[in-house]
This record gives C-alpha cells, structure tokens and sequence, in this order.
C-alpha cells in the first residue's frame, strides 16, 4: 500500500470533533482554471464524491480515518460544517514558513485571539482554527482570511501547533472581533451573502424542496452526478459547471441568487467559482437565458 500523501495525527484531533459525524476523506484533482489542485471531499464509503449539502456522504472519524490508511487515492479526512453544529473555522493561508513553524505576524494575533484549537494545514504553509460560537452575517472570505461555519468542509491533520489550546473553545466575541475587523469592513460581495438562509420570496421552491424535486425527476440522475461533482462526459470542468446551472435555472424560476447559493453547496464548487465573480456571473446569466420554460409549482 502507498503511504499516505500527508500525515495526520489522530490522537490530537480534538474529540468534540471526532464525536461528530460529519467527516469526509479528500483527494487532490487538478482542475481547469486553478493553479493548484482542487481538494475534493470524498465519500469515505463510497470513494465517490461528496457533497456538504449531503450528509448521507458524511461518516465518522473512525471510518474516515480507516479509509485514509487503508486507500491509496485518499490524501486525508476532513470536517464538514453545518448550521446545527455550533462549530466554526478560521482558515488562514500562505501565513507559515513549513520549516520552521514561524507564522506571520497577523496570523500570530488571529491565532492568539481566538485562542481555541489550532493546527497546521496539509501542506504546512497555513493554519486552522477551530472554535465554538455564532458567526456574524456577513463575508466569508477576505485574501488569506476565511472564516466558515457552514456549507464547507475543513481539511483535517491533527499536526497541532503547541502554543494553542488542546480542545476546541467558545470564542464568540473575539470570532465577531475578527469578522468584523478582517471581514465586515470590506463591503464586497461575498459568499456568505449568497450563500445563507433559504429561497427567495419569489423562488418557486426553498432550497430543500428544490434538491428533493431535481433529484427525483426524470433526468434526476444526471442532476445527482453534477450535484456529487461528476464531470465524467463533459469537455471541461466549465462545460459541467454550466450543465449544473443550466439545471438550476430551470428549477430555481431563474433566480440567480438561489443558483449561486445552490451551486456552492455542491461538489463541483471550486476556486474559480469562488474567486472570480464575473465567471459566477456569466455561467449563471447564460443558464438563465437560454432556459426555455422555468418550473411552475401552480402547473
């Protein structure tokens, strides 16, 4: 058996985190469009994808670990976030030298701030923080500083960086400090502001009615396997991007504040799509126009 691709060390992963039963295995793929390879969460059952928005592809630490020893294609296991949960991550990159473990500047003040679990990324060049409490409405992502309490995956490693606590800690005045300092006060769009809360007013289905619906209709399957993340018979990772719009389109009634919001709950989600607002635009318009009827619940 290969050995795996990056370490872990079980015996630190906090075990308020392991008693959950919210973790994936992950691969790295390399995608169109991203410089680095993408890291997939993966069904530790199955080996197929998996989906934050699914908890039917999520398993224990236990079984997320075994695969990782056990499957060569597994690079690590990770943590899913959820809205019931009262978890939160900070991911902090390109913050630390891998050699020596010195970390930035402002890295050291998050860290110190937040004063909860911390532990080195897999590549050793950032930081994890995980602490318990509510997170303010708001953006989730700002250059090197994101901050997740759902609908996202963490990475885990266990490589716990020795000056911070052991165990996950309630840090909600200093997480709503962070998110305000770092976050709030840049008034771009973001993904949390999309990605919160159910449909529209005007949207013909909440959020979870609408999965329920697509999953069961005729071309269903072709939905699930975009949902998971399968680009298996499209030309490019874009082609399946808009293929998975061009779905959610027609579902949504065209409301292109739900289809964002869906699609980035789904295994296809990636940097490019996160990162450059003008393609997210552009894929979602074209599955708008070139839709020829929308769902109608009255027909």
């Amino acid at each position: 058996m290969t050995p795996p691709m990056y370490s872990i060390t079980p015996k630190t992963v906090p075990a308020t985190l392991k008693a959950q039963h919210q973790w994936v295995c992950w691969r790295e793929e390399s995608r169109d469009g991203q410089d680095k390879p993408a890291k997939v969460p993966i069904n530790p059952g199955t080996g197929t994808y998996a989906s934050v928005a699914d908890p039917e592809t999520w398993t224990t630490f236990a079984a997320a670990y075994t695969t990782y020893r056990e499957d060569d294609t597994v690079a690590g296991v990770g943590f899913v976030f959820t809205p019931d949960d009262p978890y939160v991550g900070a991911d902090l990159d390109d913050c630390r030298d891998p050699a020596t473990g010195k970390l930035a500047d402002w890295t050291r003040d998050i860290v110190q701030r937040l004063d909860s679990y911390t532990e080195a990324s897999p590549s050793g060049t950032g930081v994890h923080v995980l602490v318990r409490g509510e997170f303010p409405d708001g953006k989730c992502r700002n250059g090197d500083v994101e901050l997740y309490d759902r609908d996202r995956y963490f990475t885990v490693t266990g490589r716990h960086l020795s000056l911070t606590p052991p165990t996950v800690n309630d840090r909600t005045e200093p997480l709503s400090e962070l998110h305000e300092e770092y976050l709030a006060a840049d008034t771009g769009s973001g993904e949390r502001e999309l990605a919160d809360g159910g449909a529209p007013e005007d949207a013909p289905l909440a959020d979870a009615d609408l999965l329920e619906y697509a999953l069961n209709a005729s071309n269903g399957e072709k939905f699930d396997r975009l949902w998971r993340g399968d680009t298996a018979g499209y030309a490019s990772h874009s082609e399946a991007d808009q293929a998975l719009c061009n779905l959610l389109a027609f579902w949504t009634g065209g409301d292109a504040h739900q289809i964002e919001r869906l699609f980035s709950k789904s295994g296809l989600i990636r940097d490019k799509w996160r990162d450059r607002p003008n393609y997210r635009k552009r894929t979602i318009e074209t599955a708008i126009s070139d839709c020829p009827a929308f769902y109608d619940p009255e027909h």
